[in-house]
């Protein structure tokens, strides 16, 4: 229970994360809202007084306890307890809210939820966050574990710079397998023993967000190891599975 609470603590401290749904939700919330893995309920409740209902979708039941509390002073909120991927919703939304995210979309399940959810999305209706754009660069890694860069500190080298290699519209259907190959430029002579996954969320078409504490850090992801030199071009092979895990991520690099 504590860990849950200070989760949501760490969420809620986390400033910038909160402004830009804040101001993507002021934008955009109108009608029927849906707000997946609602968490504290938080968004929902910045939504609710813009919306006609918000149905604010949780399958944790400590953090459900926690939404209802939060939400109990509007009207026009239902929190669901249940699993937003497979819920069944009493009426279509004009807006979708679901913050599963994480770096590459690799450790939430953001990707299987909307997926689900947007059959009940109206034909005119909005998603929060509509996209979402991943990049990798190639790095000297001082450990031998896959970590996120806060972990990690200093103790790493970039060694080139950043390619986008995934636009994904959330609008859209998506394939949740992640299998790339990538050339990446190399800067400067040393060794590269893995890479850097960087992402940076549209939570609308004018609003973007790159990492925050709270929202997609960097991810460090080791390889195996390369000697290298200045304006090499190295191949990366990529694979993943959106939602599955950590523990599904590949990297090999020649």
């Amino acid at each position: 229970m504590m860990k849950i609470t200070s989760y949501h603590e760490n969420l809620l401290s986390d400033k910038e994360r909160l402004a830009v749904f804040f101001e993507a939700i002021t934008n955009k919330a109108r009608g029927i809202v849906y707000d997946l893995g609602t968490g504290s309920g938080v968004l929902a409740a910045k939504a609710a007084p813009l919306a006609n209902h918000v149905y604010a979708v949780e399958k944790n039941e400590i953090s459900a306890q926690t939404a209802l509390n939060t939400l109990s002073h509007f009207n026009n909120v239902s929190v669901m307890v249940g699993d937003a991927s497979r819920i069944e919703f009493p009426e279509n939304a004009d807006l979708i809210i679901c913050e599963m995210l994480d770096t590459g979309l690799i450790d939430e399940e953001l990707i299987p939820v909307i997926k689900h959810a947007r059959s009940f999305l109206r034909e005119d209706g909005n998603i929060i966050p509509c996209a979402v754009l991943n990049g990798v660069e190639p790095v000297n890694l001082r450990a031998d574990h896959l970590c996120y860069q806060e972990e990690l500190g200093e103790y790493f080298e970039v060694m080139g710079p950043l390619k986008i290699y995934d636009h994904l519209d959330l609008t859209r259907e998506i394939d949740e397998k992640v299998d790339l190959s990538l050339k990446l430029n190399i800067n400067s002579p040393g060794k590269v023993n893995g890479i850097r996954i960087t992402t940076f969320t549209l939570l609308t078409s004018d609003i973007i967000c790159g990492p925050t504490p709270m929202l997609n850090p960097p991810l460090l992801v080791p390889s195996n190891s390369l000697t290298v030199e200045k304006n090499q071009e190295i191949c990366l092979n990529l694979k993943y599975i959106m939602g599955g895990g950590l523990d599904t991520i590949k990297a090999r690099i020649n």
